[in-house]
């Protein structure tokens, strides 16, 4: 299958699924997730799993912190000035972290 087969049958364009694809456009909506997950006829947990990747795959993304403690608001800064120079361990831990404090959300929200 290529790029331009699978963009036609989920109905976007292929440039829109590369970009994508690579990071450089914002998070899916849901309904075009559900299409893909259609389109590789993807069931149960399989369906859950690419359904919360997309729901975390914006490439940009803003923390508010007001409200939160000073240390919070430190920490949302220090992410977003070294998340470039954390390696991939460092990233790993982070997340390992994170999970252990806080299930992954309902997954289950439309966006578009």
């Amino acid at each position: 299958m290529t790029m331009k087969q699978m963009a036609q049958a989920i109905g976007v364009s292929a440039p829109y699924l590369s970009a994508l694809e690579n990071g450089n456009r914002g998070q899916p909506s849901w309904y075009l997730v559900q299409r893909i997950i259609a389109y590789f006829n993807i069931i149960w947990d399989e369906a859950e799993d690419i359904t919360e990747l997309a729901r975390l795959s914006h490439p940009r993304v803003v923390i508010d912190t007001s409200g939160l403690s000073p240390q919070a608001t430190e920490l949302a800064n220090r992410l977003g000035d070294n998340i470039s120079r954390l390696s991939e361990a460092d990233l790993q831990h982070i997340l390992q972290l994170l999970r252990e404090v806080s299930p992954a959300p309902d997954n289950t929200k439309e966006t578009d």
